[in-house]
């Protein structure tokens, strides 16, 4: 849907982990769509102490580079995104537009099985998705 997927380190970093730990999250050295890019220039992450690490370089990547879709779910990080003007759509943003693009024929079962993981997802937010997506 997006050709080409930009992470930073930290993302990278962050998806190991996760993947150490045993969680079920996507390994970034078996995604051939995914690519990881060192930040260039350092001044541009956030020094925000309530912001995360992937979340703060993911930042600086889209500042770096015109024209980015920026992928987040952080409130916080969604907010310095706005503030800078950078584009960005979230989870149930993407899902929305793989249902759109029938590439996904449900997005109930999906959205119940973010729900039984860490992901928190607003009542709100999940009518607007499923509104999106024709199921209501």
């Amino acid at each position: 849907m997006y050709g080409r997927v930009v992470i930073p380190r930290a993302v990278s970093a962050e998806l190991r982990t996760g993947l150490k730990r045993g969680f079920a999250v996507p390994d970034p050295d078996h995604l051939p769509w995914l690519h990881v890019q060192p930040i260039q220039d350092e001044t541009l992450v956030p020094a925000v102490v309530d912001l995360g690490a992937g979340e703060a370089e993911v930042i600086a990547l889209a500042l770096s580079s015109a024209g980015s879709l920026l992928i987040l779910d952080d409130a916080l990080g969604r907010r310095l995104a706005r503030l800078h003007k950078i584009r960005c759509t979230g989870t149930l943003g993407v899902l929305v537009k793989a249902k759109k693009a029938g590439l996904l024929p449900r997005l109930a079962p999906v959205l119940e099985a973010l729900q039984s993981t860490t992901m928190w997802l607003r009542p709100d937010l999940i009518q607007w998705a499923l509104r999106e997506g024709g199921e209501l």
